[in-house]
């Protein structure tokens, strides 16, 4: 794909990604905005071009569209860790939604973000879910550093939230 125009490609990949989700958003609007945001001409595509690059993309994935979420990963978790509690899951849920802002779903398989989501909302909730994480056999210093990443990026985009800042202090004191 890196002969092709990213100019093209990217919005391209947006079009086909809003497609893909079940949000479609329609071509003649993609063209339109993009014209009406960017007045040089280099961004000045038609339909037909964008449809043009959906089939190489498309070739280029194999046609394969399917993206796994850490949503379904976390409902489930958090069923299997007995966790019943509506605000943890608020949080960890939010937490999610949150990760979508960074390129984490991109570095990070989804059940370790969803297992980061979870760690965090546990400190902050104070459940000791420690022993649950054991039985998992899953990497700790992993789930740990996606965690930091997370709070990471509340911290650089100052979303001033006191939830967020309390579990960011707690996760700095956890063992």
């Amino acid at each position: 794909m890196s002969e092709y125009d990213p100019r093209l490609t990217a919005p391209t990949c947006l079009y086909l990604a809003s497609k893909a989700e079940e949000s479609t958003v329609q071509a003649r609007l993609l063209v339109f905005y993009i014209k009406k945001l960017n007045s040089d001409e280099k961004y000045r595509y038609e339909i037909k071009e964008i449809l043009e690059m959906e089939m190489k993309i498309l070739e280029a994935l194999n046609y394969y569209l399917v993206v796994f979420h850490p949503y379904r990963t976390l409902a489930q978790l958090l069923q299997d860790a007995g966790i019943n509690d509506m605000s943890m899951t608020q949080l960890s849920w939010g937490l999610v939604n949150d990760t979508y802002k960074m390129d984490l779903i991109l570095i990070h398989p989804p059940y370790l973000i969803a297992l980061a989501c979870m760690y965090i909302a546990s400190v902050h909730r104070e459940k000791d879910i420690t022993t649950w994480f054991e039985e998992l056999r899953v990497d700790m210093n992993v789930v740990k550093n996606i965690s930091m990443d997370i709070l990471d990026f509340y911290e650089n985009y100052k979303i001033s939230d006191e939830r967020i800042n309390a579990a960011f202090s707690k996760l700095d004191f956890k063992p």
